[in-house]
């Protein structure tokens, strides 16, 4: 625990933080949806981005379940959610810990469990008959809905492990687009990588049991938002000697900024406290994409008598030593009243940074 970590000991406050994340997630990929009609993502990519989107929202939806009594009963409980108040917004990494934990043990505690039936029935029954609020019943069904949700799957963990979908044959190559996922325990945020790779194995590597298993260990251990994404990439084009990497993406789903929940400071939180937004409009949300792409490969030296092709990557001019990145694009998405708070402040910093407007209805307006 840290001073940027906060709980949320009241059940009102927790399903308020809950039903705020169900209503993001659904927005990010709509977002993914219009990058894909404007030709910045490809078809493929926009649905593995969307794919994860839903296993986070899927994420957030079990552990709404788990704390819905937050506050409600005293004892033995499973407590309070914590969340990074501070440079997140989001839970903090060791939820999803827990959840991986219980995810094992959920097909046991299932079966001593009444069913989802008996529990509302037998809630009724106490309504009517003992004329009092069914609180433990309460309790108990929010658990069974839980570990139900656990035993479903499609969950977004701490770690998703690399996956591989052909893409094209290109000359005597196969490219492959990677993906994987991880919800970084320094940021708490949650971020989704996308590598193209091109292949001249005698076997496509996602089905040879030699690379794919280093390869898959090899990007996992590399997925922290710490490291830069030519840092990533100049290991792994160096430690597989007929994999090349041609473009490698991180997209960072956060922080989300919100006046009831976060603490923030400068721009943003003046954005947020002259909006003035009802409950649930009261936020925003940054989605980040770090993008490197290779320029060329040349062949290079290796070892006493033997060459090997290498990637040149191609950094940003200006930016490019601090970033490892060929750009870095920006892109927050907001209701109505921040997005017109901001437009009437006008922050410097904040007109480069592309923005999507979640109006009536929820329908999605892309904005500058």
């Amino acid at each position: 625990m840290t001073d940027d970590h906060a709980t949320l000991s009241d059940s009102l406050l927790a399903r308020r933080y809950f039903a705020k994340f169900d209503a993001i997630t659904g927005h990010l990929g709509r977002v993914a949806a219009e990058l894909e009609a404007e030709g910045r993502l490809g078809r493929l990519e926009a649905r593995v981005i969307g794919g994860y989107v839903q296993r986070l929202a899927a994420t957030f939806r079990a552990l709404s379940h788990k704390y819905l009594m937050t506050g409600r009963l005293e004892g033995a409980l499973p407590g309070a959610p914590t969340f990074d108040r501070h440079e997140s917004g989001f839970p903090i990494a060791q939820e999803l810990m827990l959840m991986a934990v219980d995810a094992q043990h959920a097909v046991q505690h299932l079966a001593g469990m009444a069913a989802e039936a008996e529990l509302k029935d037998r809630m009724v029954r106490q309504i009517v008959g003992d004329l009092t609020v069914p609180t433990q019943l309460q309790f108990a069904l929010s658990q069974r809905l839980y570990y139900e949700a656990l035993k479903a799957g499609g969950l977004f963990q701490a770690r998703n492990d690399p996956d591989a979908q052909w893409v094209a044959d290109v000359g005597d190559r196969r490219r492959f687009l990677v993906h994987w996922a991880v919800y970084d325990t320094q940021t708490n945020l949650p971020a989704v990588y996308l590598l193209e790779v091109e292949d001249t194995g005698r076997r496509p590597f996602p089905t040879d049991d030699r690379r794919w298993p280093q390869a898959q260990a090899h990007l996992m251990a590399q997925s922290l938002a710490g490291l830069k994404l030519v840092t990533i990439a100049m290991g792994f084009d160096r430690d597989f000697a007929d994999l090349y990497p041609r473009r490698l993406r991180r997209i960072t789903l956060g922080p989300m900024y919100s006046h009831s929940f976060t603490l923030q400071s400068g721009p943003i939180a003046e954005v947020l406290t002259n909006a003035m937004a009802p409950t649930g409009e009261d936020w925003a949300l940054v989605w980040t994409i770090e993008d490197l792409i290779s320029d060329r490969e040349e062949e290079v030296k290796d070892g006493w008598f033997s060459t090997a092709l290498r990637q040149v990557w191609r950094l940003d001019p200006v930016n490019g030593g601090e970033t490892g990145a060929t750009r870095l694009e920006r892109m927050m998405i907001l209701p109505e009243r921040p997005y017109q708070a901001l437009a009437e402040l006008n922050p410097p910093g904040f007109a480069n940074i592309r923005k999507f407007v979640v109006g009536a209805g929820g329908r999605l307006i892309p904005a500058r």
